[in-house]
């Protein structure tokens, strides 16, 4: 059976968060020995470098050099691809329950490593302990509930109806070829894990390219999976830049599919680029801009808490962040005031350090990008809480700002329309519930959105009217972000997403594979 690994709250549940504590700060202590390396490319199995090396710097300080990677060239995309499908030839010829076999052991690898891979986790991307534990853990969750999936639908080969007493009928559902893997820098590990994964134990295999933010994390899966057996060529992977390795990925007619998480205009440039010389999936999610809705029943407490995690844990910078509340006239006030009293004791600083709730924005871009929407919202709205860079002391060598809170934009102003990835949050007031609702859906993404209420109706209503795929109601530890793997479907709607279908959920493995019709007879 499949169980969520829930490192941290299972911990916490038996009064032993004192273990959780000394493991992730042994790790800390081992940090310096891990930081600052050179690292290859892999192709075929083989470590490939080159003669240019980019730098994967911390967004803690930017002074700490997490690693190096070479800077891939086109010829590298190319023989990976070429070393991709080769392999393809073998492995998608291999019985599901041999490549279940093998994730399961990178499941077991990657538990015995989970201290270890949270703490690189929070160097090189920023994250505090809790949430790299969890993206950790989200990672193993990927590799157990696909293998499940894959073995509760027995390799998804189905019996059908015979129309005649000669003919034995099946439907086998089989992998497509090589995909290429584009993954993000907010989850490296989990999101990179589960789309490469699902690629993979369905019988593709991958060419992988990291963002050049968090390469170091798409290493360390590598590594995981060579150690779990997984034969020479069905992973690949190449680093460097969008323009040269992703560009190279998309445009090469060698390609069978693409998966991609990232922003929605460089997914539908990925959708239009891709299917220019052939017809193939393309499985995207493109972000969101995530509403939450409190009503005059809501209970309070749950709402403040569920939409500052929501709005603020890692620094916005998740698609599923929520950035857009309309809290009832009749409560505005008193929610709003206690939403700042509530954001104002959320500790900033570096993630290392145990009492941290919000580390730092991921680089430089993000950084004076938040700059010019504080400017923009101070101008044409209200701040009325945060709205600064924080540069005191060590942290002025990192990407450090306040959670915010704004007020008084009008509903068509772009800052309520487009997917910012930063810690800003509009509250609005409304007056009447399906005002409410239509608020939330006037948007072009349909990822997530949160009800806080306790009347039936409303519940009944926003769960049938919302235009999101995914949904929450009355959720005190999110609003709108945490979905679980194998309980939450992570699927977006409309701008968010172009299959329809989520990570994490029944319907994810399917994607990668293509439907044969299959009739012996006797």
């Amino acid at each position: 059976m499949f169980k969520n690994e829930l490192t941290y709250f299972n911990l916490l549940a038996t009064d032993k968060e004192s273990i959780f504590h000394t493991r992730y700060e042994e790790k800390l202590k081992l940090i310096g020995e891990e930081l600052g390396k050179t690292y290859s490319m892999i192709i075929d199995g083989k470590r490939i470098t080159q003669d240019i090396f980019f730098r994967d710097l911390s967004p803690i300080d930017a002074r700490i050099i997490v690693a190096r990677f070479p800077v891939g060239k086109e010829e590298d995309v190319i023989q990976a691809i070429h070393a991709a499908k080769r392999s393809f030839a073998e492995w998608s010829k291999l019985d599901y329950k041999e490549r279940i076999r093998i994730f399961k052991k990178a499941e077991e690898l990657m538990r015995e490593k989970k201290y270890e891979l949270a703490t690189l986790l929070t160097y090189e991307n920023g994250k505090n302990r809790y949430e790299a534990i969890a993206e950790v853990d989200e990672a193993i969750d990927f590799l157990q509930y696909y293998s499940y999936e894959m073995e509760i639908n027995e390799g998804y080969i189905k019996q059908m109806f015979s129309v005649y007493p000669d003919e034995r009928c099946y439907s086998v559902l089989k992998p497509y070829g090589v995909f290429a893997v584009i993954a993000p820098f907010n989850f490296p590990l989990a999101i990179t894990t589960g789309m490469c994964s699902a690629a993979m134990i369905t019988g593709n295999t991958v060419v992988l390219k990291p963002s050049s933010d968090t390469p170091l994390m798409a290493y360390k899966l590598c590594e995981i999976l060579e150690l779990a057996n997984l034969p020479k060529g069905v992973i690949n992977l190449v680093t460097g830049p969008g323009n040269i390795v992703g560009d190279t990925l998309i445009h090469s007619d060698k390609i069978d599919g693409v998966v991609f998480t990232g922003s929605k205009e460089v997914g539908l440039s990925i959708y239009s680029k891709a299917n220019s010389k052939k017809q193939k999936p393309v499985i995207t999610e493109m972000g969101g801009k995530n509403p939450a809705i409190v009503t005059p029943t809501a209970n309070i407490n749950k709402a403040v808490e569920g939409i500052a995690i929501a709005s603020f844990s890692y620094s916005g910078q998740k698609c599923s962040a929520c950035s857009l509340v309309y809290a009832h006239k009749k409560i505005y006030d008193e929610f709003v005031n206690r939403l700042i009293e509530f954001t104002s004791k959320l500790k900033v600083g570096n993630p290392i350090e145990r009492d941290t709730f919000m580390g730092p924005l991921i680089n430089s871009s993000a950084y004076e990008k938040y700059l010019k929407y504080i400017n923009i919202a101070r101008k044409d709205g209200k701040i009325l809480f945060g709205g600064n860079y924080i540069v005191k002391d060590e942290l002025r060598y990192g990407f450090y700002v306040e959670p915010t809170i704004v007020s008084d934009l009008k509903v068509d102003h772009e800052i309520m329309k487009k997917e910012l990835f930063l810690p800003l949050l509009v509250v609005k007031a409304y007056s009447e519930f399906n005002e409410a609702i239509n608020l939330c859906n006037d948007v072009e993404y349909g990822l997530t959105a949160g009800l806080y209420s306790n009347e039936k109706k409303e519940i009944e209503e926003f769960l049938n009217k919302i235009e999101a795929g995914v949904l929450y109601v009355n959720r005190a530890r999110s609003a709108t972000t945490g979905a679980m793997v194998g309980a939450q479907p992570f699927v977006g709607w409309k701008s968010s997403g172009i299959s329809g279908k989520g990570a994490g959920g029944k319907y994810y493995l399917p994607l990668f594979m293509r439907e044969q019709s299959q009739t012996i007879c006797s």
